[in-house]
């Protein structure tokens, strides 16, 4: 990112989080640190709504829960009040409702799940297996799935009981705070994966990233797309993308 001496404003990333929180501040801060900037003004925009009110995505999809939609569109509209000229959810699951929010958007959202398939590329895994972690609903409703294979990819999924045993506790500390505790269980579910032939793991739900920090990951042996710094970079190259076209 370049500073531009001109008067016009810059683009503004706006951050629909609080599902959960931690991920939705994390996501702010790792826009912040994966940003190439020498000084404060390189940086860019950011606008974080993080409302932890937003019903369970999760039991709204698989056990007949409150749905989320009404509190994502009320974030939305904030968001967009607010000036944003994108839009990006830390939320895998809340993906599931993507159309309906992109269609009360007027401006860009960008999905999570083209963004950890760009991210895929990047590192150099342009086809095969690749296994996939999430909660409950994203791995059952096929979030990743039907995308993973139109980009040449083919989905290797948990097992019922390991998703109940393993990604259901894991996330659930995440979300207590309790990192130390998700990271067994999210290492089990990994090589699980890897056992069975895949190339690369994608932390589907944004809890997962937080529970394998990045000083960990080396030692696992194998790629990891983390779906926040995913999410972050393909926000940030929009941005770079949008100055040259604009020409700000």
């Amino acid at each position: 990112m370049n500073a531009s001496s001109s008067s016009v404003m810059e683009p503004t990333v706006g951050v629909l989080g609080g599902m959960g929180p931690l991920a939705g501040a994390t996501l702010a801060l790792r826009i912040v640190e994966l940003t190439r900037a020498a000084r404060d003004q390189e940086h860019i925009a950011v606008v974080l709504v993080n409302d932890p009110h937003v019903p369970d995505r999760s039991a709204a999809r698989t056990e007949g829960g409150q749905s989320p939609l009404p509190a994502m569109l009320r974030g939305v509209e904030t968001l967009v009040s607010a000036g944003v000229d994108c839009v990006v959810v830390p939320c895998n699951t809340a993906h599931l409702w993507f159309d309906q929010l992109q269609a009360a958007c007027p401006k860009p959202i960008l999905h999570i799940v083209d963004s950890v398939i760009h991210d895929l590329r990047r590192q150099g895994v342009s086809g095969g297996e690749i296994g996939v972690l999430g909660t409950p609903a994203t791995l059952r409703l096929g979030l990743y799935q039907d995308r993973l294979a139109a980009s040449g990819y083919q989905a290797l999924i948990p097992g019922q009981d390991e998703i109940q045993s393993l990604l259901v506790p894991a996330i659930a500390a995440v979300k207590a705070n309790r990192i130390e505790d998700a990271y067994p269980l999210v290492v089990q579910a990994i090589e699980s994966l890897e056992r069975r032939g895949a190339r690369a793991i994608v932390l589907g739900c944004t809890e997962l990233p937080l529970a394998v920090p990045h000083d960990r990951r080396p030692g696992l042996g194998i790629v990891l797309t983390d779906s926040i710094d995913a999410l972050a970079l393909q926000a940030i190259e929009w941005v770079g993308r949008r100055i040259e076209a604009c020409g700000v």
